[in-house]
């Protein structure tokens, strides 16, 4: 093997090796800078359906579309229901929450649009006549951030 081959050969994988070196480092920064955030679920009144918990970060669809960043279908549990939000991007979010106590995967509302079942959002924002905006229900969190929210649901 010449030694320009071997040399070439040498520094592809020195630099392999640091590449591989370094995209571990970033993964390893970048799940430390990672959020997460605890939704402690209270008020439920039974054990029947689920709990659905979802999280947005943009106000479009909040608070009864489809959630852009995770959404979770738990069982009730009578002391409260807990969900769990990993891996966030630092940034605004706010989250909504509905049981679902027929078990279709969504609030089933009444007329004008009012719910049916009992649902809540962060901050426990609970307008009179009209949905709570993201705005009102948004919460902030920072870079390593380990945060605990209490929502109460409610009809």
């Amino acid at each position: 093997m010449s030694s320009i081959v071997h040399r070439s050969l040498l520094i592809g994988g020195l630099l392999s090796a640091h590449f591989v070196g370094a995209s571990a480092a970033l993964a390893q920064t970048a799940s430390q800078d990672a959020a997460k955030l605890t939704v402690n679920v209270t008020g439920l009144r039974s054990s029947d359906g689920e709990i659905g918990c979802a999280l947005h970060s943009v106000p479009d669809s909040f608070p009864m579309g489809q959630a852009q960043v995770q959404q979770q279908w738990l069982p009730p549990q009578m002391g409260g229901t807990i969900c769990r939000f990993t891996d966030l991007v630092p940034g605004r979010y706010a989250v909504a929450v509905s049981h679902d106590r027929n078990g279709n995967r969504q609030t089933d509302t009444g007329l004008f649009g009012i719910p049916k079942e009992a649902w809540g959002v962060s901050n426990n924002v609970r307008p009179g006549l009209r949905p709570p905006r993201f705005d009102e229900a948004a919460i902030d969190l920072a870079v390593g951030e380990n945060r605990t929210i209490t929502i109460e649901v409610a009809k």
